[in-house]
């Protein structure tokens, strides 16, 4: 997999992009364990893509979300038994 970011929010801590091989669109936070620092990504349509490059509101509500676990049934890798918490 080849997770390529089209647009990073720093401030708001999340980024969108695209997954080359699959062409699935996404949405990633940052997240940390003990063990290591790294990314949790999350499918969207590309309707659902669209919107947010377009509404940074509406991009950072749904990474809040997504550090909240609302939406882990969209997670492109599932995670380990040592999930990281999102920062």
């Amino acid at each position: 997999m080849r997770f390529v970011d089209a647009f990073i929010d720093k401030a708001g801590r999340y980024s969108l992009g695209v997954e080359e091989e699959s062409a699935t669109a996404y949405l990633s936070i940052p997240v940390g364990s003990n063990l290591a620092d790294y990314e949790e990504y999350y499918s969207l349509s590309d309707e659902e893509y669209s919107g947010l490059l377009a509404d940074s509101d509406a991009a950072r509500l749904f990474a809040e979300q997504c550090r909240h676990r609302e939406h882990d049934d969209r997670l492109i890798l599932k995670p380990g038994w040592n999930r990281g918490e999102p920062w």
